[in-house]
């Protein structure tokens, strides 16, 4: 007589049972494109299509603004400079514009090579896979050195004061690159963790190296609130990579959008970050 009794009260608890909640599913992603290597001509066109600020210390005269190939004939002392790679929307974005001209102004050059000298580039929605988004990390890596190239016979960029500075998709190359010639890193909008972006995050910023991570407290990828993020246990910035860094920095401005280059937290971090850096 109890076994329809336990029957019954399974069954009522099997009624009752509310189904564990599941993750959203990922947006369909988009890719366009099919180059995802330069050549030797998209090599040079990178550079020579680079935006460009320099400040007055560098020209003798007003900010300069422009491509590498328009660099002025005559400049003056060395200065500075933050060599920059762009996120996946390239150097479109006024914001970088605005970002480049602020940093001359502080006394600080920069350098943002154009990724989309690269005819057919490969470009994205995402997400996707994982295997796409590391050629592409594969590609902006080797823009760091094709930039290199360029500054070192740059009378106007001192050798002794480079920093390496990304957003987005450009901030995964410059957490992940592995040595010198730089004095410190800016890594914008991007949480150097384990995630859908990745095969794994491979932050690679020598430990004694100064490093500023500047990220949206929401952000809309690479924070928890991305319902497709990947990664149950994200954070959400890069304190966990740079546990062990004893001259990081973690910034998290709340409700920032991706895009926060010019917000005055995320400027006033970067500002006293390159003064004690490299003193402009």
């Amino acid at each position: 007589m109890r076994l329809p009794i336990v029957l019954s009260i399974a069954a009522l608890l099997a009624a009752c049972a509310v189904p564990a909640p599941q993750p959203p599913a990922a947006p369909p992603g988009e890719l366009q494109g099919s180059a995802f290597v330069h050549d030797a001509a998209s090599r040079r066109a990178a550079l020579q299509q680079a935006q460009v600020a320099l400040p007055a210390a560098a020209t003798g005269g007003a900010v300069f603004f422009g491509r590498w190939r328009e660099l002025p004939g005559s400049l003056r002392q060395p200065v500075p400079v933050v060599l920059f790679l762009h996120g996946s929307s390239g150097l479109g974005l006024k914001a970088i514009e605005d970002w480049q001209r602020w940093l001359a102004d502080l006394g600080v050059a920069s350098v943002a090579p154009d990724s989309f000298a690269l005819p057919a580039r490969v470009t994205y929605k995402s997400p996707v896979s994982k295997a796409v988004y590391e050629r592409i990390h594969a590609l902006r890596a080797s823009e760091i050195e094709l930039a290199l190239e360029g500054l070192r016979s740059a009378a106007w960029a001192d050798p002794r004061r480079l920093v390496l500075a990304g957003t987005s998709e450009g901030a995964t190359a410059v957490a992940r690159h592995p040595g010198p010639p730089f004095a410190g890193r800016i890594v914008y909008s991007w949480s150097c963790e384990d995630n859908y972006f990745v095969a794994a995050h491979g932050t690679a910023v020598p430990a004694d190296q100064p490093v500023l991570n500047v990220m949206s407290a929401n952000d809309v990828f690479f924070s928890p609130s991305n319902p497709w993020l990947g990664n149950a246990v994200a954070r959400g910035h890069c304190g966990a990579a740079f546990a062990a860094h004893k001259q990081a920095t973690v910034v998290l401005i709340p409700g920032a959008p991706h895009t926060l280059l010019n917000l005055p937290a995320a400027r006033h971090a970067t500002a006293g970050f390159l003064r004690d850096l490299v003193r402009p």
